[in-house]
């Protein structure tokens, strides 16, 4: 389950990143709330999100050209300090109390743009720290430091916000990046520092786009990815008014939802650990991708706690096995030249479509009500899904 832990490299970038996640998802469930406490506003939720990810729109395939040209780990140092001055920002801004919306935008913002360079070198790296025979378990691994810090993290922030206000979070996660430096420094990387293709960039972006058209079984593994984003994750956003508008919680009851959604996560990575480099994983796919969008439908109905709770754990399930089974897939196909543009590639589709997800959320919960705009979301996804399994027969069988 944890074979890839063995490996010196990816084990030191595995703990520090882990430690970096659980800073940065208190500062989500802070900031989350900071927004909704000043604002008490649905869309302005929304659009803070459609801030942070719009960047990776408009930015992650020029990353991904980074990624395949320059050391993958100096980008990733280069990033992560980058992501602690800004989270240093906002908790003294928030301290000194003249924080506001609009500089919570900004930051957001900032924040984006730095991720269109971090992810791409992140996502790619992978490979090069564990080697393919262990792809699949490190790709794993990853998300289950994502999901448990998922899980910690708001727990956390549900504790500290109480303790020591929203802007003691904020610092807690400027600090957590030091963790992940360090590993970053401590890793050797023989990989070299440049690679000089002899193209534009935007010659190497096209090259990627058109690898990606020219093979049919990832270009849905791609389409399945933008359409799961721009209408199934963006609920995450809606978790602060559906936890008080429709379940009458407050921040701690909060936190126990987001961490609900980690949960699922985990036994979800866990399991993809254990199973490792496994037949089927068309098939898992599928069914992964039918439980969250079944999963979106019911928390749409739900009106108590504890149901939610259970809701939530099954929707973090589905979306965690069938991002880490098409980001697999995805790396296993792709030749070493292209991989940092390729994993660009899925950055855009992933986190690219979710500002526009998340605005238009936004949006539908505010004309509508949360409970409306979810429905629209999981029957949205339910409906791609089948139409993935029926129409592209190939998919079942990978």
């Amino acid at each position: 389950m944890f074979s890839s832990l063995r490996v010196r490299n990816f084990q030191l970038y595995w703990v520090g990143m882990f430690i970096s996640l659980i800073g940065s998802w208190i500062q989500i469930t802070a900031q989350s709330w900071l927004v909704f406490e000043l604002t008490k506003s649905a869309f302005l939720l929304g659009l803070v999100s459609f801030l942070n990810l719009i960047p990776v729109f408009f930015l992650s395939l020029f990353g991904g050209v980074l990624a395949d040209r320059i050391n993958k780990r100096n980008i990733l140092i280069i990033t992560q300090n980058a992501f602690m001055i800004l989270a240093f920002i906002l908790g003294y801004m928030t301290q000194a109390e003249i924080i506001t919306p609009k500089l919570i935008m900004i930051i957001a913002l900032l924040n984006g743009i730095v991720m269109a360079f971090d992810a791409p070198s992140r996502q790619a790296m992978v490979v090069e720290l564990v080697g393919k025979s262990h792809l699949m378990n490190a790709v794993a691994l990853n998300s289950l430091a994502f999901n448990s810090s998922r899980i910690i993290g708001p727990a956390l922030a549900a504790i500290l916000v109480a303790g020591i206000g929203m802007y003691g979070c904020f610092y807690i996660n400027g600090f957590s990046f030091i963790a992940v430096i360090a590993a970053l420094m401590m890793i050797k990387n023989g990989k070299p520092d440049k690679i000089n293709t002899g193209n534009s960039l935007l010659k190497d972006i096209k090259e990627a786009l058109y690898y990606i058209k020219d093979n049919r079984i990832m270009l849905i593994l791609v389409a399945i990815v933008g359409v799961i984003s721009l209408f199934g994750v963006s609920y995450v956003i809606l978790m602060p008014v559906f936890a008080r508008n429709v379940l009458g919680s407050g921040v701690k009851e909060f936190g126990k939802l987001m961490s609900a959604i980690g949960a699922g996560a985990i036994l979800s990575t866990l399991l993809l650990a254990k199973l490792g480099d496994f037949k089927n994983k068309g098939k898992f796919l599928l069914f992964s991708l039918v439980m969250f969008s079944v999963s979106l439908i019911l928390l749409s109905f739900t009106r108590q706690h504890l149901l939610a709770i259970a809701v939530l754990v099954f929707l973090g399930w589905g979306a965690v096995s069938a991002t880490a089974i098409i980001n697999t897939l995805l790396q296993d196909m792709v030749s070493d030249r292209l991989r940092g543009r390729v994993m660009s590639i899925f950055m855009f589709t992933f986190a690219g479509m979710m500002p526009f997800g998340n605005l238009v959320t936004g949006y539908l919960a505010s004309v509508w009500d949360v409970s409306n705009a979810i429905l629209f979301s999981g029957i949205i996804c339910l409906v791609f899904s089948v139409y993935a399994g029926i129409f592209f027969p190939k998919l079942r069988s990978l």
